[in-house]
């Protein structure tokens, strides 16, 4: 039997903003490999939990830890969290006016090629990289010339953030309700560039999503029900259609009990 090993530990964690505690005593375990959704109600600490992680300087760890491959991270600034392999996709991307989407996605590509001692890839090797990956994406070409995320439609802002994904080639992926918003055939589109990804055993994703249909293409390994801060069940996909078929109310008798 193969022997499971940790991409992330986060370990009895309190998190604070503005002086209100969002995230109470979590612990969460996800190995290389791994498929992990994450669901529960709105305010619930679901968003807080990827920010944190990828290291949003507005958060306050007021105790525990948190270990990407066995080293603790909260001392290490997003950039360099980035650089090491995490990525967290934004469930509402920003516009960056008068960036070009090609030129963001170079300097990305460089900045993470840099840290790993790699020499910068030229901008016409670039492109034939990119133009590759847009396939998995089903993104036009033209996209490249137009500014972040300007004028794009939300389904085409998501397809964005698969499409960083894939082309930094991150350890682990946090993908913030990247489904919201999405007609199926686009839910399908990015569903295929997150199981694209995932053709390396190496690699992890943690899915932050309200809904099932989602799970029904990218299929986890484990579901997280979070509640008033903290992972209060664990299962498999039937804890997605529990969820489906009762709501949120039978959490309020797990968390008095």
């Amino acid at each position: 039997m193969n022997k499971k090993i940790p991409i992330l530990e986060i370990q009895d964690l309190n998190v604070s903003i503005k002086e209100v505690q969002i995230l109470k005593n979590l612990n969460l375990i996800i190995n290389k490999g791994e498929i992990h959704a994450i669901m529960g109600r709105n305010g619930s600490g679901k968003s807080t939990l990827s920010k944190v992680i990828a290291g949003h300087p507005a958060y306050n760890v007021l105790s525990g830890d948190i270990l990407f491959n066995g080293k603790s991270i909260l001392d290490i600034d997003p950039e360099l969290r980035a650089h090491m392999g995490i990525f967290l996709a934004f469930q509402y991307p920003v516009e960056i006016p008068g960036v070009s989407n090609e030129d963001f996605l170079r300097l990305a590509y460089n900045s993470k090629s840099q840290y790993e001692g790699q020499e910068e890839i030229n901008p016409i090797d670039f492109l034939n990289l990119v133009n590759d990956k847009l396939k998995i994406v089903n993104m036009n070409p033209s996209f490249l010339v137009r500014n972040v995320n300007e004028g794009f439609s939300g389904g085409e802002k998501k397809k964005n953030e698969i499409l960083q994904m894939s082309l930094l080639n991150s350890h682990l992926s946090i993908l913030d309700e990247t489904d919201s918003g999405l007609d199926i055939d686009a839910l399908k589109i990015i569903s295929k560039g997150i199981l694209h990804t995932l053709t390396d055993k190496e690699k992890s994703v943690i899915l932050i999503t309200h809904y099932q249909r989602l799970l029904d293409y990218v299929k986890p390994d484990f579901i997280h029900i979070m509640h008033q801060g903290t992972i209060v069940e664990t299962g498999d996909a039937t804890l997605a259609k529990k969820l489906e078929l009762t709501g949120y109310n039978w959490l309020d008798n797990i968390k008095n009990n």
